[in-house]
């Protein structure tokens, strides 16, 4: 009989209303630490070897099994989660994006956040997209607004309409040179026009990294440029992977039985190939379920959002 493995996914978490965005959607701190206390009083919390090693039939997973992951570099993990998981004497699973550590350039979701963050009336973001829209028309071959709004401000679990158009559209809806011009646009409009030195506080350092993985932390693959891995050509996918590795090889990180966090939790037959070509011996999704490492492709494992999780939900 298989154990299963609740797998929980966290972004941004940090003193909230401290910050400079106290409107960003992040997980505060004050509720993270009331999420370690229930996570340690009701599961056991497992490291990434451990769920590697389940997957392969090495060992069982107790009754109750957790693994933490977190996305995205961020600063936030090294300042506030690092030091809890240490004192807890738990394993936490992180996964930066290579460009941002490297290149010290702000994610362009992470730009759409903190336009997000910063503007109040997310209706006004809405009427900016449409006039740019407007503008690029003839150049892009461009829809009506109405069609965009149409495809992409539906089906969020979380957003608005209005909220999930922009995320949507800026994400993925619209041609990859034009997303980058508007997103730039508005983040230097709305946020600041110091990328730089914007990056420099939002993501960790490579030694920070560094000093995770000598703290006993798990390191992965979050991809070099954080790009829907299942909208890329296949030469395209093969530098995106081989560029997050040589990441992870510069940081120290050991890139024998690694593990690959799907940007936007995009994969698809070709991604999955390429990665067991590659010797990846995870990946996690976005899918929301419990995991079974028994029963689940061990690239295809699925995670809870930290909103699955008490004392935001009934789980």
């Amino acid at each position: 009989m298989s154990a299963s493995l609740t797998i929980v996914m966290y972004h941004y978490v940090r003193p909230l209303q401290e910050s400079h965005f106290p409107d960003l959607k992040a997980l505060d701190l004050t509720r993270f630490c009331g999420q370690l206390d229930f996570i340690q009083h009701h599961y056991q919390v497992v490291t990434m070897e451990q769920v590697i090693a389940a997957t392969r039939g090495e060992l069982m997973l107790p009754e109750r099994s957790l693994l933490l992951t977190f996305d995205d570099g961020y600063r936030d993990h090294y300042e506030y989660v690092l030091p809890l998981l240490i004192a807890r004497e738990i394993q936490g699973s992180f996964f930066p994006p290579a460009c941002s550590v490297r290149d010290r350039r702000v994610l362009d979701v992470n730009k759409i956040h903190f336009i997000l963050a910063s503007v109040k009336d997310s209706s006004l973001l809405v009427a900016e997209l449409f006039a740019m829209i407007e503008e690029h028309r003839t150049e892009y071959n461009l829809r009506s607004n109405e069609e965009y709004f149409l495809a992409y401000s539906g089906g969020s679990r979380y957003d608005t309409p209005d909220v999930t158009f922009i995320k949507r559209l800026l994400q993925k809806g619209l041609p990859m040179p034009l997303r980058e011009k508007m997103v730039n646009r508005l983040f230097r409009c709305f946020v600041t026009e110091d990328e730089r030195g914007f990056a420099e506080n939002l993501y960790m350092s490579a030694n920070e990294i560094r000093e995770l993985y000598s703290a006993g932390m798990a390191i992965g693959s979050h991809g070099d440029r954080h790009l829907w891995l299942n909208t890329l050509s296949d030469d395209d996918l093969e530098s995106e992977i081989d560029a997050s590795l040589e990441f992870l090889s510069k940081l120290g990180v050991l890139t024998r039985d690694w593990v690959m966090c799907y940007p936007y939790g995009g994969y698809n037959d070709a991604v999955l190939a390429k990665l067991r070509k590659k010797d990846c011996a995870l990946g996690l999704t976005v899918e929301v379920a419990l995991a079974d490492p028994a029963i689940h492709d061990p690239l295809c494992l699925p995670r809870l959002d930290t909103n699955d999780l008490p004392p935001n939900s009934k789980y």
